[in-house]
Order: C-alpha cells, then structure tokens, then sequence
C-alpha cells in the first residue's frame, strides 16, 4: 500500500467514526439541551476542527436555532452544515492550493492577516520559501536575478534572484512598478526565467501567494486585467467578526500561533499529490457545463470583457483539486459551482453602466450559476 493510500484509508476510518459519533449527538437534540452544545464541542475539537472555528460555528448554531426556530436534530445538524461550509471557505480554498503549482492572490485592507496566513501556509508545506516585500525600488533582477562577472573564472555567473524558491510570498504587489511586477508574472506563467540570453527554470512545485491592498492608491500600481488573469484564484479577506476578534487577542496575548505551526508534508509528498490531482477524471457533461458557465460570462450584457481560456482551465484545474479533497476521482457539476466564483470573479471587467450600479463580478457569477442548469452525469 503506497503511502497516500495509507493517509485516505487512514482519514477514511477517522471520517466513519466521527460521522456516527456526530449523527448520534443530533439525533439526541433535544431544544434547550445545554449537554448538546458541549458534546457538538468536545467532538468538533477531537476532529481537530480547531478551537476558534468550533466556538464560532456553535455560537451562530445557537443564534440559527432561536431565529429560525429549529427544533428537530436534523434541521439543526441541516444549518450545521451550512454554517460549518461558510467559515472553512477560505481555509479549504487555500488546501486546494496544496494540490497543484498555483500562483494566488490575497486581497484585503490592512491588518486583516493576509501576509499571516500566507506565512502560515507556507510554514506548514514545509517548502523552500522566501518574501518580497514590493516597494517603488524593486526592480525585475530583484525578483529573477542578474548576470555577475567573475574575475577567476573569467566568465558571467547567474546570481539567483528571490522567485529561484518553491514558494513566493509577493508582499504588496501593487507598490511596485508595471516593469517589476510584468518581470515577475511572465516568470509565474512561463515557470522559467531567462537572463542575458540564458534560460533557467524554476523549481517544482511553484507556489506564488501575493498580496494587495485594494484601499489607497499613493505609490500603488494595481495590476491591469491581463496580469491578473494569470493568477489561478483570488481570495478576499475582510474583517474578522466581534467573537473572531476577542479570540484572535486572546491566543496573541501571551505568544503567536504561527510559532506553533509544523510543517505536515514534505516537497515529495507535495508532487504526488499533484501527480494525483491530475489524474482526476472530468467528463465532457462537466468540460461543457465549465464551457457554457463561461461563454455566459463573455456574453453577459453587464460585462465588457469575460472568463478567458486561460480561466476556464483555472476551472478545470481546481474543480479536480476540489472533488480530490472531497474524496472522489472524479469532478461533479458541483465542484466547478463552488469554485468558480473564486477563480473568475478577479478575471471579469464590468462594463461602465455595470460600475455606475456599484455591481460586483461576484453577484454576476452568482446570477449566471442560478440561471445555468447543472447535466446529470450518467453511471
């Protein structure tokens, strides 16, 4: 047995018992029952859930049970699911990374834990790593390298720049200027680098995580449409709610979680996971539902420049990354409706009527989803 499988019929076992233990705990429901919450806890926390996650899921779990008034054990554990779904979008967006070379952007104002997570999700692939900090000075031999002569060899020596790593945590990408980051993304696209003539490819896997503040444009250079089209996801964070922020006080109060943090998979186990990935059966039903989803987006009255070809196999890629850690070999129709907001949303432009409206590419993608029927795949 080689040693993914040991880890799926490992995790297979752990998901069986957890799955009864759960389905016993609401199936004992009862309104008003205190002993329900701390049983729902303890098992959440044994699943390694984590603790901040667990108590934010149970306190909106309350909150849904008195608004809606739910009183059976499976309309409670129905809007478990649910609220469970929301809270571990960004977390399982950032797993699907793990499954594929990706280049990602992280959008949000400051202070929200943009550069954290991406540090902490580079500390726990245990991969080769270093961080850019972009600003109005960094020039493109900064990120790709340089040509240096030497003296005793009597020749020019390549000088590795920063993206010669297995992940690139580009800080600010937007402080820096159109030559630096354009440099940088035909790097990301090409995977190789060429400098004074000579080509140089870039390890495997590649990983770059960058990060942009959408708030003041002082010293910014945000990035045009056709480069932020190379990136394979975008994912936006906001601000934490008030029971998130207490907690995120309460566990810095005396050290930092990310010192905590361990590496879980080593750069070998990484490639077979991509290797895996890959082989992950995806029907024509499925290729031409992702066709259709986007010539929608092309066609759309609010947009002026729709999900290109490079996006629709962005689609692809994490639909097969989605239904792997999902369990199957195989992508369902669903899997592409839950990514495909997040991979298509950075690459639309709306039109100017759309941007008079204050309309987002996310309620367009939304609207084309709901209006698009999923195919049925046949046995």
């Amino acid at each position: 047995m080689g040693f993914f499988d040991k880890i799926k019929q490992g995790l297979t076992k752990t998901k069986t018992k957890m799955d009864a233990q759960l389905t016993g705990i609401f199936a004992a429901y009862a309104p008003g029952d205190e002993e329900f919450f701390e049983d729902l806890e303890e098992t959440l926390i044994l699943a390694d859930t984590g603790v901040e996650t667990t108590t934010k899921a149970i306190a909106q779990l309350r909150k849904a049970i008195e608004l809606k008034k739910l009183t059976t054990g499976a309309e409670v554990k129905k809007e478990f699911v649910q609220i469970l779904t929301r809270i571990l979008k960004v977390q399982d967006t950032m797993l699907l990374l793990t499954t594929q070379p990706s280049v990602v952007l992280v959008v949000g104002v400051n202070g929200v834990g943009k550069t954290t997570t991406a540090m902490a999700f580079a500390k726990v692939l245990g991969l080769d790593t270093r961080r850019v900090q972009f600003t109005s000075d960094t020039v493109p031999s900064d990120i790709i390298g340089f040509s240096v002569y030497d003296k005793k060899e009597d020749e020019f020596v390549y000088k590795p720049g920063a993206i010669m790593t297995n992940l690139l945590l580009a800080d600010e990408i937007n402080r820096t200027s159109s030559k630096t980051q354009s440099a940088l993304l035909e790097a990301m696209e090409e995977h190789k680098v060429t400098v004074d003539g000579k080509t140089y490819a870039l390890p495997d896997p590649f990983i770059v995580l960058a990060t942009q503040n959408p708030v003041g444009s002082a010293g910014t250079t945000m990035l045009p449409n056709s480069q932020l089209d190379r990136f394979l996801i975008r994912v936006s964070m906001g601000y934490p709610d008030h029971k998130s922020s207490v907690n995120i006080l309460r566990d810095r109060h005396i050290d930092n979680p990310l010192d905590r943090a361990y590496a879980v998979v080593n750069k070998q186990e990484l490639l077979g996971l991509v290797q895996e990935v890959r082989k992950i059966d995806m029907r024509d039903p499925v290729l031409d539902y992702v066709t259709t989803l986007v010539e929608k987006t092309r066609n759309h009255p609010q947009v002026a420049l729709g999900v290109s070809p490079r996006g629709a196999l962005a689609v692809c890629r994490m639909a097969k990354a989605f239904a792997y850690l999902h369990g199957r070999d195989f992508v369902m129709p669903e899997d592409v409706a839950a990514i495909f907001p997040d991979v298509c949303a950075h690459r639309l432009m709306l039109n100017s009527k759309a941007r008079m409206m204050e309309e987002k590419p996310e309620s367009v993608l939304a609207e084309i989803l709901k209006t698009t029927d999923m195919p049925v795949l046949k046995k």
